[in-house]
């Protein structure tokens, strides 16, 4: 094995652990979100938990559909801190779209 194999293996195997991480994330946070929604949730402190959680797994698109399905709940019970959700995303996800810019 080269150099660049060796690199490239490593490498692999570190997107399919990212990988990994993320489907268990969606598994452990669905029946949560899931729970939120159908109970209709006003509780802020575990809905804004569930939401900081849910922001690392939005590249992930089924992290992101809950975090989108959460801030849709959210906004009826506290639109300012919704808003600063919707931007936390933006800035950590959405950054490169824009060209970095602001």
């Amino acid at each position: 094995m080269t150099p660049d194999d060796s690199e490239h293996q490593a490498v692999m195997a570190l997107v399919r652990s990212v990988r990994d991480l993320q489907q268990r994330a969606a598994q452990q946070y669905q029946p949560v979100v899931d729970g939120i929604l159908r109970t209709g949730s006003r509780d802020a402190r575990h809905i804004e938990r569930t939401l900081d959680g849910l922001l690392d797994f939005c590249g992930h698109e089924p992290g992101l559909a809950m975090y989108r399905q959460l801030c849709r709940h959210y906004w009826a019970i506290d639109p300012a801190a919704t808003a600063d959700y919707i931007h936390a995303y933006r800035e950590r996800w959405d950054g490169d779209e824009q060209g970095g810019q602001e």
